[in-house]
């Protein structure tokens, strides 16, 4: 029977908890097993950009999975379930009302500002371990911005990113209470994954940019449109062409950065980044 998790590396500090979790499943390692660190040195999200988080301030965790059974196809959903089970774990210990936070296609975890641009909380980095066709292991990573006040938010990232403290009125950020409340709530999805079942509804009911005006930039350009949802099966943001009217599938892996824009008429320009 799965086990979430069968192991946990705990590390003050470390460059990847990435790494630390491929190289165990490369040893061969059962699922479900962790990395959790106080610090990364080399933390990263989606094209090799940064994760930025002083010591202690973040719950920073990678899970490494053996989903025997599950498509090469739908690996992007272990991605979500780890997403949807933080959501509800981050409001319930931060004491955030139902519905605070809110998934930002493809792979970040956002609040409302007040000004109406979305707020950057956490993000998810997935990769994939195929044998053949076939989807051996799989490493999931979050990142939870958890105890930042404002005067430690880095003057690149003022505007555009919060934390639970933050959110929470100046709550204690407990993350070993964050990392139970989650892998509570993770296990049962991935049972569920396993079994063949996806909470494709609620997945899609967090999405922001659903009926959004979204850029979404890629290696062979930009595509400009109305989102008008995600594809449960492959994970696709579903667009409507602003300059043809076609209705277009982008897949995440095409993605180097999707922007959220303000619809016309409404106040707040922008509405996220």
């Amino acid at each position: 029977m799965t086990r979430v998790p069968a192991r946990v590396e705990r590390l003050a500090s470390v460059d990847s908890t990435q790494r630390v979790v491929r190289e165990l499943l490369d040893a061969g390692e059962p699922e479900v097993v962790l990395a959790v660190a106080d610090h990364q040195t080399a933390g990263r999200g989606r094209h090799g950009r940064t994760w930025v988080a002083p010591p202690g301030s973040a719950l920073l965790v990678s899970a490494g999975f053996r989903p025997d059974g599950l498509a090469p196809r739908h690996g992007w959903r272990l991605g979500a379930i780890v997403a949807l089970a933080m959501l509800d774990a981050a409001e319930e210990v931060a004491g955030l009302r139902d519905g605070t936070l809110a998934l930002k296609w493809p792979n970040d975890l956002v609040a409302d500002g007040p000004d109406g641009r979305l707020l950057k909380v956490a993000g998810v980095l997935g990769e994939s371990i195929l044998d053949g066709d076939r989807l051996s292991a799989a490493v999931v990573g979050i990142g939870v911005n958890g105890s930042w006040r404002e005067a430690e938010i880095p003057a690149d990232l003022a505007g555009s990113v919060t934390s639970l403290h933050l959110l929470s009125g100046g709550r204690p950020f407990e993350r070993d209470a964050l990392l139970e409340a989650w892998l509570a709530r993770l296990e049962p999805r991935y049972l569920a994954l396993r079994s063949g079942r996806f909470d494709a509804g609620g997945w899609s009911a967090r999405q922001r940019t659903t009926g959004r005006r979204v850029e979404v930039a890629t290696a062979s350009g930009t595509v400009a449109g109305i989102a008008r949802g995600v594809d449960p099966e492959s994970g696709d943001l579903l667009l409507i062409d602003e300059t043809d009217g076609a209705a277009r599938a982008i897949g995440s892996g095409e993605v180097v950065r999707c922007r959220l824009v303000e619809l016309p008429g409404r106040r707040g320009g922008v509405a996220g980044a």
